[in-house]
This record gives structure tokens, C-alpha cells and sequence, in this order.
């Protein structure tokens, strides 16, 4: 008989995790005296929404509820603390930070988990630069706290208290793929047969039913973020307005918005806005978003009424959402986003 697989609890199995629990651990605690420092409010928001985001990829377990009066209701587990977070912005809160566990569907591997925790951070009245650079004296924290001047993934390597690279997508995609990105953007909609020319010209399949989208993140995965944060972190800004959805575009530069995503060894840690404000176009990009997704998956992501009355109450602000158990897996080293979780999934 084949002896069962120990479970995660068994002492072996803890004993391989200890060292990097430990460490997650000092960094959690480090990071709410930064916060607390800055006077930053740590909040606590419900996981069960109306809403969990109106993103086109993004998939989140559905349950229903019972109300008080017996009736059924659909509710869902947050994919992002986001829309919450931003209502509390509405409400005069004006710097807020939560530790959230969130939740993605259809998603698993070495990067991804089901289930995770996301530290989001929120300043009403400040620039996108703020939550920036925030975001580098963080990771910088974290590697402090695991006494680590090297991480290391997949074969790259790099200094997280170096001065990081500050570079635009456009500027990226034109560097590591030989494409003219803004060219393929016209009025804040992306031309699909320019981009997918450019595509093919730089050695990308092309599938007929491909979207610009589609396209865009294909040139982004296979040739512009194995080249990001290698050697020093890389800050990827100023993405193109199609791939903005919650952010708003760079003044006086329509095809661009005020978007940052942070990158250490290729991997993805952060993705920031300088917030959108503007209720009537949160709504527009909400049901293009919520059309493309039922086109391609044959369902759409119920619109928080609530969230878009907020907006329009927001003050200007700038927010930002930070992987934390990926930072925790390359500041200690770990092989895996699960040696760094205290009860894997």
C-alpha cells in the first residue's frame, strides 16, 4: 500500500518552511511600523463583495448568501481589497493600508496561488511618485529584514537596495521588441492590426482572433519582462491608457496613464495608479471590460453601483497593490511561492 503524502503540518514538512516563516513574520511587523510611522490606518475590509473587480482575466469564486429574509443572493470573494479601499478614501480616510487575503480563480503555480495576501496601500492627495517610491523603500525593507543583498529566480539575479531602473512600456517594448507602441494606440483604443504587424515582425504568433490586448500582453510576457529587474529593480510606468482601466491618463498625454508595475528578477511584485476619479468614464471602461469578457467567457462581473458613487466622491489619490508572498519568496530565497505560506494550499 502506498503510504499517504504528509500532510503540511507534519513537523518535517514545517521545520523546511520554518526559516522563511520566521522571516515573514519580521518583515510583516516591519512593514506596520513603516506604515504606522507614515500614520497610516491598517484596515480590515469584507472579503464577500457585490463585486470582485471588472477585469477581463481576472476569475473569482462565486458562493451565494442567504439574506434575512431567505432570499438567495449572489456574493463573491474579493479578487483585490481595492474597491473598498477606495471608498474609505471617499469617507475621509486619507492614508489606509490592509493586509488582504484575496482570492484568484483558474490560477496556480509556482507565482500564483488561489488564495494569497495582498498588502495594498492608499494616499488621498498624493502623486503617483509617492506610492513609487513607497514601493521601492518597502522591498528594500524586506530584503533588509532577511539580511539579503542578492535574490535570485529562475537563473536572474539582483541587488534590491540598488537604485532601481525607471523605464516606460513604451520605452520597453521598443528596447526589447523592436515595437513602436504608441503608434498602434489611437484615440484611447489600441489598433489591433498595427500592433499585430509589429507582433509577427518581432518572431510572436498571431491568432486571428486575437485583440490588441491579447497581443499586447503577449509581446509583454515573452519579450519585455524576462529582460525587467534583472541585475536592479525595474519600475515599468506609464502603461498605455488601453491597459489603464482604473487609472487615469498622464496629463496632457492621452495615449499613456499613470500606471506603474514594480519587477525584481522578472517577477512582478506591484502594480500602482494614480487613481481614476471620474465616475462616467469608470463606468465606460467597467462594461467594455464586462462585453469582452462575456464574449470570451460567456459571463460579466456584476458592477458595484456603490463603488462607482464613491469614485465620484474620491479625492485625487494614488494606490498601490504589492505581492506579498512573492516578496517574502525572493527576499528569503525560497524555491516557491508555497515554502513561504504558513498552511499551503
Amino acid at each position: 500500500m502506498t503510504p499517504p503524502d504528509e500532510g503540511w503540518w507534519t513537523p518535517a514538512r514545517l521545520a523546511d518552511r520554518r526559516a522563511a516563516l520566521r522571516s515573514r513574520a519580521d518583515i510583516t511587523r516591519a512593514f506596520r511600523d513603516w506604515f504606522a510611522e507614515r500614520e497610516f490606518v491598517e484596515v480590515e475590509t469584507a472579503i464577500l463583495q457585490v463585486s470582485p473587480g471588472n477585469e477581463v482575466h481576472l476569475h473569482a469564486p462565486r458562493t451565494e448568501i442567504t439574506d434575512a429574509e431567505g432570499r438567495l443572493r449572489a456574493r463573491y470573494l474579493r479578487t483585490s481589497p481595492e474597491f473598498a479601499c477606495k471608498k474609505l478614501l471617499a469617507a475621509g480616510e486619507p492614508r489606509i493600508h490592509e493586509f488582504a487575503r484575496v482570492f484568484r480563480d483558474r490560477e496556480r503555480g509556482p507565482l500564483h496561488l488561489l488564495e494569497f495576501t495582498m498588502l495594498e496601500w492608499y494616499r488621498a492627495n498624493a502623486p503617483v511618485g509617492v506610492v513609487v517610491e513607497d514601493c521601492v523603500r518597502l522591498i528594500a525593507l524586506a530584503a533588509e529584514i532577511a539580511r539579503t543583498r542578492r535574490v535570485e529566480y529562475r537563473g536572474r539575479a539582483a541587488d534590491p537596495l540598488a537604485e532601481p531602473e525607471r523605464v516606460s512600456v513604451a520605452e520597453a517594448f521598443d528596447r526589447h521588441a523592436g515595437i513602436d507602441l504608441l503608434a498602434t494606440i489611437a484615440e484611447g483604443r489600441g489598433d489591433r492590426e498595427a500592433l499585430a504587424a509589429a507582433a509577427r515582425r518581432a518572431g510572436l504568433r498571431v491568432a486571428d482572433d486575437d485583440t490588441w490586448s491579447d497581443l499586447f500582453s503577449r509581446v509583454l510576457v515573452a519579450k519585455v519582462e524576462p529582460k525587467l529587474g534583472d541585475g536592479r529593480m525595474t519600475i515599468l510606468d506609464e502603461y498605455p491608457i488601453v491597459e489603464a482601466a482604473l487609472a487615469r491618463a498622464v496629463p496632457g498625454r492621452p495615449k499613456v496613464a499613470e500606471r506603474f508595475e514594480v519587477y525584481l528578477c522578472g517577477v512582478e511584485l506591484a502594480n500602482g495608479y494614480g487613481e481614476l476619479t471620474d465616475a462616467g468614464e469608470q463606468r465606460r471602461r467597467f462594461n467594455e471590460a464586462m462585453d469582452e469578457r462575456e464574449r470570451r467567457y460567456g459571463e460579466r462581473y456584476p458592477i458595484d453601483e456603490d463603488f462607482l458613487n464613491a469614485v465620484a466622491a474620491m479625492p485625487a489619490a494614488s494606490g498601490v497593490a504589492l505581492g506579498f508572498d512573492r516578496l517574502v519568496m525572493l527576499t528569503t530565497g525560497a524555491p516557491s511561492i508555497d515554502k513561504v505560506l504558513w498552511t499551503p494550499t
